[in-house]
């Protein structure tokens, strides 16, 4: 029996993590954890995980950090259409050499949406710290990896 509810669950996760209440010092330090669920799944599933589901988690990630809308939206899609891209690439690569990658590619998404909100006027106010919460990915995408592979072969989310 396909287990098609797994994925879904897991981003809705990462949704009540993000909107899990933080010091104002400590928010810059949130991890990007609907970045990384999404990616994950589009290098261990590619094939039965396209664009849509990046989209829409993308843009409930907008609302519930009351972003502009669709900024967050496209930065997932185009790191994922890329992490789909080179999906057999990043399989062999070890965890670590992965954490580099997924960090850099979220680094480019958190760029992406620096820009679109600095032509819409909402520039943030220290730059470096904006940049803070993807390179936290170099710790957590561990965590992150080895707790959903546990889950996908758990339940047999085959691909």
């Amino acid at each position: 029996m396909p287990r098609w509810w797994v994925v879904p669950l897991t981003l809705v996760v990462a949704l009540m993590l993000v909107m899990v209440p933080l010091p104002d010092a400590a928010e810059p330090f949130r991890p990007d954890w609907v970045t990384m669920v999404v990616l994950y799944w589009a290098i261990a599933l590619p094939p039965r995980f396209g664009l849509a589901l990046p989209w829409i988690a993308g843009l409930l990630l907008d609302v519930a950090r009351g972003a502009l809308l669709g900024q967050n939206a496209l930065g997932i899609v185009l790191v994922t259409a890329f992490a789909i891209r080179e999906h057999q690439r990043l399989r062999v690569f070890p965890v670590a050499q992965q954490a580099v990658v997924v960090t850099v590619l979220l680094v480019v998404k958190q760029a992406l949406v620096l820009w679109i909100s600095g032509m819409a006027g909402h520039a943030p106010d220290n730059l470096w710290l904006y940049f803070a919460s993807p390179l936290l990915t170099l710790v957590f995408w561990p965590v992150v990896f080895v707790l959903l592979r546990d889950v996908r072969r758990r339940y047999v989310v085959a691909t």
